[in-house]
């Protein structure tokens, strides 16, 4: 077989970061945004629940018709990556109301469904052996793109608004032109069947491709939840203690997250996938067990027991979309993937809305993280079946 061009990886992992940018983009510049369109209320909620909406509707719609399975999957991200940025930099000019900034991001939302699983697709068919370590790079980019708008809050670097979104916008596109010319279809693709509603039900069948699923669905439960109220639980800490300098510390714990997936995806090669996610799960599910003692500690310590979740939190992820890969039916790996990826984003919508409620119904807002536990509990004993077998 020909050897694999060194370029692919760096490209892919590029690719990646550069069309889920459009993810957070309108995160970054809210404040912006309401000011002048005059939104009031839950503007941050009700932005970050269209854009999952979005994906998790993208990502049924490719699943039910196996997309990236029956067409090039380059092809797919490219013209994903390419209505996602139209859609992203239109802001500046159609959205005149909330509804249409809604229907805009809605719309990058959707087509994100052809960026990220796919992006992921695309690896699994140009690395049969060291998938772990590729999509550690891939899921890596992924934590840092997360943790980019709150570098952006933190005064560190800013631009104004509709630059962002340009910027943001014509980043994707080249991102969708380097998978299309350079990076192409991989030599471990398989030829994806006719279009089978069935197929879904299909892939489900396999005790392993199941354990590899919902081992990962426990993960999701708790991954965006902690990303998403990271700067509240400093918040909570910096208002028993000294400033805090919140949107930078939630910029580091969160970025460090693509380190360990790195870490993680070079382990695996010694240890395998599944063991790398059930030491990931251990570590971040104490950490949500232990969480509502995190307030009484001094800062240094605060931080870095929050480093150390912000590590475990997400080290499993690229590890569990390689089970799902590796375990899924050849013909249909690339529908098992955004399958899973869509009742994953799903879960995190049921977990984030039950930490906000919970979270201003307690008296004691700083136990309500331990509810995170659940999802890396229900995680591991699921993996238990996959780690006793051999890497």
């Amino acid at each position: 077989m020909q050897k694999r061009p060194a370029h692919i990886l760096p490209l892919i992992v590029l690719s990646q970061f550069a069309g889920t940018s459009l993810w957070f983009a309108g995160n970054a510049i809210l404040p912006d945004i309401q000011l002048e369109l005059n939104i009031h209320g839950n503007a941050l909620g009700n932005i970050t629940s269209v854009v999952q909406f979005g994906f998790i509707a993208g990502t049924l719609v490719f699943a039910i018709f196996s997309i990236a399975d029956r067409f090039a999957s380059s092809k797919v991200f490219f013209v994903s990556c390419m209505v996602a940025a139209a859609a992203n930099v239109s802001i500046i000019w159609l959205a005149k109301n909330m509804a249409t900034l809604f229907v805009l991001r809605f719309i990058t939302g959707f087509f994100l469904a052809g960026i990220y699983p796919v992006g992921m697709k695309i690896a699994a068919d140009w690395y049969e052996k060291g998938l772990g370590k590729a999509l550690g790079y891939l899921v890596g980019a992924l934590a840092i793109g997360t943790a980019f708008p709150h570098l952006l809050k933190s005064n560190l670097y800013a631009l104004p608004w509709k630059q962002v979104l340009l910027f943001t916008s014509l980043f994707a596109v080249l991102g969708g032109l380097l998978i299309l010319l350079f990076v192409g279809e991989g030599p471990f693709r398989k030829e994806g069947g006719q279009f089978r509603p069935s197929a879904i039900f299909q892939i489900f069948r396999s005790a392993d491709f199941r354990a590899a699923a919902f081992g990962y669905f426990g993960h999701m439960w708790e991954l965006y939840t902690f990303w998403a109220f990271v700067p509240t639980i400093i918040s909570l800490y910096s208002s028993t203690d000294h400033e805090i300098n919140i949107s930078s510390w939630s910029f580091m714990i969160i970025a460090i997250g693509g380190l360990s997936c790195v870490a993680g995806g070079y382990m695996s090669q010694e240890i395998g996938s599944g063991r790398v996610a059930f030491y990931a799960l251990i570590c971040s599910g104490l950490c949500c067990l232990a969480s509502f003692s995190y307030f009484q500690l001094p800062f240094p310590a605060f931080v870095s027991i929050m480093l150390v979740w912000g590590i475990s939190v997400i080290a499993d992820s690229p590890q569990f979309s390689t089970l799902v890969a590796q375990t899924a039916i050849p013909e249909y790996k690339g529908t098992a993937l955004t399958m899973v990826t869509s009742v994953g984003f799903a879960i995190t919508i049921a977990s984030v809305q039950l930490i906000n409620y919970v979270f201003h119904t307690w008296t004691k807002a700083n136990h309500v993280f331990v509810l995170l536990a659940p999802g890396p509990i229900i995680g591991l004993i699921f993996l238990l079946r996959l780690v006793k077998e051999k890497k």
